[in-house]
């Protein structure tokens, strides 16, 4: 089969091996795949990872020899051992020797075909379109945060970033009726969220105080702008992945008595949910959708300022 491969920060298309099902797992037939910040950070250096990349995906699986034969699915993507400690008290998802689709030590989506458990994946209902449905991993990233951190009508929440895990986040978060903000840097990004009700600025000097802050800009001065605009005794939340080190002021942690909150993955449940019901816009942050063999150029145009999603089509 085609396949996207990473290797020492440079993608190449490449012909591999058709992945081959272990017992529990399903092959899946890749329809669409997106490209994430996770993904160009991958390619930056943020872990140093060999392989097929992508994450976020809806296919349809091939065999298994079951029930989910030739229904479309979408796959959460820690694969655990179910053994571990942290496996054995909740906490799956950052279980000790878990592998993650396209990020560790597993290949992904970027592909004709790729492979998870059985117990990873959930079929879509007709309802939901390949082209919403490839969202559902980052939206249920998004909803994560509210997983976390209980917020309330009172609670002033700023979030900084108007790429597209803040737009998710934003739009999710507005459906809690905090009072929401959302600090960004191009005008186009924002007039999407203002023409759904959420107020927008470009200046983080015009956001001061708040309770809450979501850092979403995948760059340290995002982090930066959220250390600034939170109130004493606030909390941030992290959203970001950094190819690069990220530089604290501890002292301004430490003495505001800031909250930080480390934020990843999410239940996909309420994700599948939300598109049904159409209460998330996602198929508008669609840039373009290029063929599996001009993924290299998909990733040149991802990584594009100002562009939002796009989309790779085996």
């Amino acid at each position: 089969m085609q396949a996207l491969w990473l290797e020492d920060g440079t993608l190449t298309l490449r012909d591999v091996p058709i992945p081959v099902a272990k017992p529990g797992d399903a092959v899946i037939r890749v329809r669409l795949a997106g490209i994430c910040n996770t993904d160009l950070e991958l390619q930056g250096g943020y872990y140093q990872y060999v392989g097929i990349p992508g994450h976020e995906f809806v296919g349809v699986v091939e065999s298994h020899g079951g029930e989910l034969d030739g229904q479309r699915v979408v796959g959460e993507i820690n694969v655990t051992c179910g053994k571990c400690s942290q496996c054995q008290t909740g906490r799956s998802s950052h279980c000790v020797d878990r592998t993650v689709l396209g990020i560790r030590n597993r290949d992904g989506a970027f592909a004709e075909f790729t492979s998870l458990p059985i117990r990873n994946l959930h079929v879509l209902p007709d309802g939901v379109p390949d082209e919403s449905a490839v969202f559902v991993e980052p939206l249920a990233a998004a909803l994560q945060i509210q997983n976390q951190v209980q917020f309330k009508d009172s609670d002033r929440v700023a979030v900084i970033g108007d790429g597209k895990l803040g737009n998710l986040v934003a739009q999710t978060l507005a459906m809690t009726g905090c009072e929401l903000v959302v600090v960004g840097r191009h005008a186009a990004k924002l007039a999407f969220l203002e023409a759904r009700g959420v107020a927008t600025t470009t200046e983080a000097e015009d956001v001061e105080g708040m309770d809450i802050v979501v850092e979403c800009t995948g760059n340290s001065g995002g982090f930066s702008a959220a250390v600034e605009v939170v109130r004493p005794g606030g909390t941030i939340v992290m959203k970001s992945t950094y190819s690069g080190r990220l530089e604290i002021d501890a002292s301004a942690i430490v003495v505001n008595e800031i909250t930080l909150v480390g934020s990843r993955c999410g239940p996909f449940g309420p994700a599948i949910e939300l598109l049904q019901t159409e209460k998330i816009d996602v198929q508008s942050l669609i840039r373009e959708t290029f063929p599996l063999e001009r993924a290299v150029d998909a990733f040149e145009c991802a990584a594009t300022r100002g562009v939002m999603k796009v989309l790779i089509r085996p």
